[in-house]
């Protein structure tokens, strides 16, 4: 039989002959929005009174008034028909990490026997999927069943096109029957309500005018694309998204010349293609370009309110994953499918913005006063030092440890980098307790004459830090490719707030008196306040090289956190001040049980990684190890006969490599299979620990003597798409 990865790669020759160039595209301009119930398209279709109380309710300043529902569901049913829509859902995010959805067809009876179209206010508003098989973390017991889902105005409804078929997509809310909340769209959009809450006390003391404040997010995506006949071939892709076994290529990323090259052909083809998706759900993608390991991409939208930015994302992903099929390829999102070349992120560019359009972490918007940016700035820094485990917690994940500590990827350890000039400043501040405004940014002098002047900024971009400042906004780059973004930035905006509120406590206890204050008086208030704060959280701050091993020695001497399984972490949901950071968005049950959550899902990849490893091995790698043997055994009879038993003890040697090699793999395999069995007679965090302490150590050493095997075996006989077909030939 003719080796299936032979045949991969020729199908792969005659993809790449027959693709055909698209047509031309519509200029995004032209299809933004399309797909999307948005305000152009409502205030066409909705009265004006109902139409300014939706605006109102998508920017957070009032419900949806009952006796208007009705009004807006017809024209929602009106709008969705008309593009060949024929269900509708309710679109919400459970604690699975994913989007999830249920399709209700329109029909309704009309009389017996007939059917019409019909969409309800009750429908909009409400549904009730079968809440039984979400994780809850103990919120509630398997026969209590019912959850709701509720329509979040604040995100526009969409037609979602798939399978041919039209869907109405509601963004909604997710809870329990007694109001348990059983996702991840109400703590982010309670964060965002506390963070404005706390903000909006700043911009009061410093003479800001705002009605209200919100974070904004830029999310740039990683990920991998690759041939899909490859993928289908290789079962720990399929199952896991990423690789369990495979030998490296004998190229990897050393020579740096995937990074920012030219895209192939039909790459970009697909790029193409999904950001057209995009911009008819209003996704604002922007950046398109190649990133560091061969076939590792990434794509960045321009910056949208974070709960926005959040739901786009999933939707984005999904996106890349639909249209990768329709190309013939596969979109991995996995933090590492690949073995010694770098891991996909999810760079979180998060700030603070006003309904008046002021940036809030942009000194330059508001130069004539900057006061409450060194406010901000002090608590942001406050809330990363006494919340660093936390934040770890947040981005934790089995895929996300592959990453982190890399060289693609920030280490465990939560800093922050702000840059030479605000370090100087924070400096200032410790040592002499006044602030001195520092110079603007100058410009370049390349010695070129005919390039344009180009503006030197005030900072430079830290890429290993965790949390940098670039400018005008923080950069979370330890979050990974694959996560629903909603915990990391929840965390950040409750921790924020938080210190916000504990900084402004004690600004206006030492101001007590009614008399407003004029600027020299103020700076002189607060001051004290942030030389306390900015020293008590000095040791968060690093400027250097956050890969070097220099460096986690120094975190280790500052108190620094540095938790490299992520298992570890997540407890620091259940303490008392990850329970008062989160009054008000989430109550201490709630907290524990995206404790449990975590760690229950940890356990179960861990689970699925072993098995799959002692499945591949098993049934791919002995099965090819055992015909090279036998290859390699009759080969050396021959040389024997022919040259004498002294003339085949090299050939002898490499025959005992690959036994030895094979004993060990056997009796690992053997290991494994007991300590698992062990491992599920337990639960919880000791299941999952048992995995991690007992079976994944044993798991990588399988893989060492599998990818020690792929590299003697005979090609012929080696069935698994190898890495230098996968990542090179796309």
């Amino acid at each position: 039989m003719t080796n299936p990865r032979f045949k991969a790669i020729l199908r792969h020759g005659d993809i790449i002959a027959a693709t055909k160039e698209l047509p031309p595209g519509q200029l995004p301009s032209e299809s933004f929005g399309k797909r999307v119930f948005n305000r152009s398209v409502m205030q066409k279709m909705l009265p004006k009174e109902v139409f300014q109380n939706v605006i109102a309710a998508q920017e957070g300043r009032e419900k949806i008034k009952k006796e208007f529902a009705d009004t807006i569901a017809v024209a929602m049913k009106e709008w969705a028909l008309s593009h060949g829509a024929t269900h509708f859902s309710h679109w919400f995010q459970p604690l699975t990490g994913l989007g999830a959805e249920k399709h209700d067809s329109f029909i309704e009876w009309a009389e017996p026997g007939v059917v019409i179209e019909k969409f309800s206010a009750k429908q909009l508003i409400q549904g009730e999927p079968d809440a039984s098989s979400f994780p809850s973390g103990g919120l509630r017991t398997t026969f209590e069943a019912r959850g709701y889902t509720g329509w979040d105005p604040t995100s526009p409804v969409f037609l979602w096109k798939a399978g041919d078929g039209i869907t109405l997509s509601i963004p909604s809310v997710f809870f329990s029957w007694t109001g348990a909340v059983l996702d991840s769209k109400i703590p982010l959009l309670r964060s965002d309500r506390k963070i404005n809450d706390a903000v909006l006390r700043v911009l009061k003391l410093t003479g800001i005018e705002a009605g209200f404040v919100f974070s904004t997010l830029g999310m740039e995506q990683e990920y991998f694309v690759i041939d899909r006949n490859f993928r289908n071939l290789r079962p720990d892709l399929v199952l896991l998204g990423r690789t369990v076994l495979g030998a490296p290529s004998p190229k990897g990323q050393e020579l740096q010349d995937h990074y920012f090259g030219a895209v192939k052909d039909r790459i970009l083809r697909f790029m193409r293609d999904f950001e057209q998706a995009a911009f008819e759900l209003g996704i604002p993608v922007k950046t398109r370009h190649n990133e560091v390991a061969p076939a590792q991409h990434e794509v960045a939208p321009v910056f949208e309110k974070a709960s926005l930015a959040i739901d786009h994302n999933i939707l984005l992903m999904e996106i890349m994953r639909q249209v990768a099929t329709k190309h013939g390829l596969c979109c991995l999102l996995h933090e590492k499918p690949f073995h010694n070349i770098n891991g996909s992120g999810k760079h979180c560019n998060w700030s603070l913005s006003t309904d008046t359009g002021i940036n809030l972490l942009d000194p330059t918007d508001t130069p004539e006063n900057n006061l409450h940016f060194l406010i901000i700035l002090t608590a942001i820094l406050h809330a990363i030092h006494r919340h660093g485990k936390l934040l770890r917690a947040a981005i934790g994940s089995v895929s996300n440890d592959f990453r982190l500590g890399g060289h693609e990827a920030p280490p465990a350890i939560l800093s922050a980098y702000v840059g030479r000039e605000l370090e100087a400043l924070l400096k200032n501040i410790e040592e002499k307790g006044w602030h001195k405004s520092s110079k603007g940014s100058d410009s370049y002098d390349l010695g070129l004459h005919v390039i344009p002047e180009l503006k030197q900024d005030n900072t430079d971009r830290n890429r290993t830090s965790p949390f940098a400042f670039t400018g005008n906004k923080f950069e979370f780059r330890a979050v990974g490719s694959s996560f629903n973004g909603s915990l990391p930035i929840t965390v950040l905006n409750a921790c924020v707030a938080d210190s916000i509120n504990e900084i402004m406590d004690e600004i206006e206890r030492g101001s007590s008196n009614k008399r407003k204050l004029n600027p020299k008086e103020l700076l002189e208030s607060v001051m004290p306040v942030l030389r306390k704060y900015i020293k008590a959280s000095k040791a968060v701050r690093f400027e250097g090289d956050n890969y070097s091993l220099a460096w986690a020695k120094e975190a280790k001497k500052r108190g620094l956190p540095n938790i490299a399984k992520s298992l570890y972490a997540f407890d620091a949901l259940t303490e008392k001040a990850t329970q008062k950071a989160f009054t008000d968005i989430l109550r201490k049950e709630e907290l524990n049980s995206r404790y449990e959550i975590l760690t229950e899902i940890y356990g179960h990849t861990l689970n699925i990684e072993a098995k799959t490893i002692v499945d591949l091995f098993d049934t791919e790698v002995l099965p090819a190890v055992f015909a090279t043997i036998r290859d390699l055994a009759e080969a050396i009879e021959e040389q024997k006969d022919l040259l004498g038993k002294k003339a085949a003890s090299r050939q002898m040697a490499r025959l005992k490599e690959i036994h030895d090699l094979v004993e060990k793999g056997i009796n690992l395999v053997d290991r494994i299979k007991i300590l698992r069995e062990d491992a599920d007679s337990l639960a919880g965090f000791e299941r999952s620990k048992e995995l991690l302490e007992e079976v994944f150590p044993l798991c990588l050493e399988l893989r060492g003597i599998s990818d020690s095997l792929e590299a003697l075996v005979d090609d012929r006989h080696w069935r698994l798409p190898k890495y230098r077909e996968i990542l090179y030939m796309v």
